[in-house]
């Protein structure tokens, strides 16, 4: 493994036990944007591997689809993906949320943790 890729793997790490601490004090907004800076570091070490050029982006969805294009098969339904997508703004501030009524909970962040678990986990074994 690339040493470029170590180290977006180790931050995207940071991202998920920070989400999972954030979580434990009841901190939701924290915790979904460690949750989605994760995967989304997760998926761009995925294409730094595979020497694809990087783009200036926060969308899963756009991310995940590179990734697709190139080959590499990670179980990240659409519906995953624009979860993270919509939660990207929602998460960092309080205005221009395109979530109405945005009001993250434990379930919603235990079932990102869940999914951040299972990209990072997975994309390690694709690396090795």
């Amino acid at each position: 493994m690339k040493n470029e890729t170590s180290l977006w793997l180790n931050y995207a790490r940071d991202n998920l036990d920070s989400a999972i601490l954030l979580l434990e004090n009841n901190l939701f907004n924290p915790c979904l944007q460690n949750l989605q800076q994760c995967v989304e570091k997760t998926l761009k070490a995925v294409l730094i591997e595979r020497n694809y050029p990087l783009k200036r982006t926060h969308s899963i969805n756009e991310l995940k689809n590179i990734v697709d294009s190139i080959g590499i098969r990670i179980n990240l339904s659409e519906d995953d993906c624009d979860f993270f997508d919509s939660v990207y703004l929602p998460s960092k501030y309080p205005v221009a949320s395109i979530i109405p009524d945005f009001n993250p909970d434990k379930s919603m962040c235990n079932n990102a943790i869940k999914i951040g678990e299972y990209l990072f986990k997975t994309a390690n074994e694709i690396l090795k």
